[in-house]
């Protein structure tokens, strides 16, 4: 019988790409989130074993143990604001006590990469701290300690994604300076997979990062270089932690509470010291940054990327989200699909799954696209834009009231077509 093996955060990034690979390869699933219902558009929702529970609360963790051979703890509650610290430090010790209390054989911890020994920021002292604590336990954990993860999605490439691609002279604090490992997120993958079968890496902590080290203005830059852009960076000192948390809020896909913490992290070195991971895990072949991110920009397409506005709530919904900026409507009708299919035929859309249509729209300032999905009682209608270069930007913003009558005009007129006579 395969294993079984709990994957926690599940509504996380790491996760999403995380459990695909697992059930590829055979194991039983898992998946421990606090909103389970935030997963169902997920492709692999209906193939995993959904558990809902919260590490802050220990009587939900003993039914998601049970019977559990190793445990992906894949947490972490910057979005938690003020305290977020201690938060994290008491859901691990409870998932340290419920795993030992269940029999786990294996942990397998996802943290961040700083030099304990220096003053580092909050954010990533309890990164370091909570692997700590899960280590107090006797069963025993791997961690890897990751900085700038490079893939599509992940809150620290988008953060260098939309504010390289927003500005041509790019204000950023003294501290862009600073150096990093960063690390493609299919390798960061590949060593959570590894050591699940790997044993020489139980009770050990790894540090994980590409050969090459950058400043977080180098990765800025090339990234830049890579999208055909040239930007100029002016190191402004003395910049307010909560001043630029606003500003990657505003123009990002990072929450500011996130925001927040993430840029504390960044005002220190994160680069490998110890490289004991490429002994221990030869099967993991590291990607430059170049590939890293020329993977990422290969997933700018609709079909490609996570639908994490489908979490089962209604209304309007606007959002940015791996290089797009989603605009996205909704109408319950009962639907023909006849109907549908020769309407959208007839304005240039294109099957692409279904009940699925889809068309690419021609613009100088990015790449847009427009969606339809249709189901029994309901009509979607999805935009899609990625900005390129600040004139992307004030595209998007200027022409939001023109555009959403659109869209709106467009949705109620295929409404009324698409039910059923």
């Amino acid at each position: 019988m395969p294993s079984i093996i709990l994957v926690t955060g599940a509504t996380g990034y790491i996760a999403s790409l995380l459990i695909p690979k697992l059930l590829e390869r055979g194991y039983q699933v898992r998946a421990l989130a606090r909103q389970p219902e935030r997963l169902k558009a997920r492709a692999w929702f209906k193939q995993v074993e959904m558990v809902q529970g919260d590490v802050t609360d220990p009587a939900s963790l003993a039914p998601a143990l049970m019977g559990i051979h190793a445990a992906y703890y894949l947490i972490h509650n910057m979005a938690s604001g003020h305290g977020y610290t201690s938060i994290e430090l008491e859901g691990a010790r409870n998932f340290a006590s419920a795993a030992e209390q269940a029999g786990v054989e294996h942990i397998i911890y996802l943290g961040g990469l700083a030099d304990p020994e220096q003053h580092i920021a909050p954010h990533m002292r309890s990164r370091i701290e909570t692997g700590m604590t899960l280590r107090q336990g006797p069963v025993p954990v791997t961690e890897f300690r990751a900085g700038v993860i490079v893939g599509s999605g992940s809150i620290s490439f988008e953060m260098i994604r939309f504010m390289t691609e927003l500005f041509p002279i790019v204000p950023g604090p003294a501290w862009l300076k600073n150096k990093s490992n960063p690390i493609a997120s299919q390798n960061v993958v590949d060593y959570l997979l590894a050591a699940l079968t790997n044993p020489n890496g139980r009770g050990r902590v790894f540090e994980i990062g590409m050969k090459d080290t950058f400043t977080y203005q180098e990765l800025m830059k090339r990234y830049a270089e890579l999208r055909g852009h040239k930007r100029v960076f002016v190191l402004i000192p003395f910049i307010p932690i909560w001043f630029m948390a606003f500003g990657i809020d505003l123009m990002t896909p990072v929450q500011r509470r996130i925001a927040y913490a993430l840029v504390g992290g960044l005002s220190s070195d994160s680069i490998v010291l110890h490289d004991e991971a490429r002994e221990t895990f030869p099967e993991v072949r590291l990607m430059e940054y170049e590939p890293a991110v020329a993977e990422a920009m290969r997933r700018l397409h609709p079909l490609k990327i996570e639908r994490v506005w489908e979490d089962g709530s209604s209304g309007v919904k606007f959002l940015k989200h791996e290089g797009f900026f989603i605009e996205h409507r909704e109408k319950r009708v009962d639907v023909n699909e006849e109907a549908i299919a020769a309407t959208l035929s007839a304005l240039g859309y294109e099957q692409a799954g279904e009940g699925l249509y889809l068309q690419k729209l021609p613009s100088r300032f990015g790449e847009a696209w427009v969606e339809w999905r249709a189901s029994n009682s309901r009509l979607e209608q999805t935009a899609y834009f990625a900005p390129r270069g600040m004139g992307g930007f004030l595209f998007w913003w200027l022409s939001f009231p023109f555009r959403a009558l659109k869209l709106k005009t467009l949705l109620d007129g295929l409404a009324k077509k698409a039910v059923v006579q």
